[in-house]
C-alpha cells in the first residue's frame, strides 16, 4: 500500500492533472502525468509553493468496462500499486509529480512481471524515473 502522503485523493488534484497533465502510452497501461513545477499558477494559495511542487502523488484506474468483477479490478490494482510502491520506496521514482496510472483492455491477464515491465516502461518515457 502506498503511504497517504504519496496518494492523489482530492477532486482538485485529479482534476489538475486531467486539464494539465500529458499522456504516456504503452501496451496495456496508460499514464497521465503532471510536473508540479511547471504549472505554479495552479497551485493552492493556502500552501506554500516550493513544498507543494515536491511532492509525489500517485493514483491508478481500473475501469468497469475491463471486468464486471470487483475481486478482478481490484487485484489488478493491488498489483500496479506494489509494483509503483516498491519504485518509490528504492527512491525510483521522481518528486514533483502527479501520476495517474490508467488499465486498458487485455491487462486483466496480465502477470506481476508484465505488470512491472510495462509500469517501468511508461515512467521511463515520461521521464519520471530515475
Amino acid at each position: 500500500m502506498l503511504k497517504p502522503d504519496n496518494r492523489l485523493k482530492k477532486t482538485r488534484d485529479f482534476n489538475l492533472v486531467m486539464k494539465r497533465g500529458r499522456w504516456a502510452n504503452a501496451e496495456f497501461f496508460d499514464l497521465k502525468y503532471l510536473e508540479l513545477a511547471k504549472n505554479r499558477d495552479f497551485f493552492p494559495k493556502k500552501i506554500e509553493p516550493n513544498d507543494f511542487e515536491k511532492q509525489l502523488k500517485i493514483a491508478f484506474a481500473v475501469g468497469l468496462k475491463l471486468s464486471k468483477s470487483a475481486v478482478k479490478r481490484n487485484r489488478l490494482r493491488r498489483q500496479m500499486r506494489e509494483v509503483v510502491r516498491l519504485l518509490v520506496k528504492d527512491g525510483r521514482i521522481k518528486n514533483g509529480y502527479y501520476l495517474l496510472f490508467v488499465a486498458k483492455k487485455g491487462s486483466m491477464d496480465l502477470d506481476y512481471a508484465k505488470i512491472s515491465e510495462e509500469t517501468d516502461l511508461l515512467l521511463k518515457k515520461s521521464g519520471v524515473r530515475i
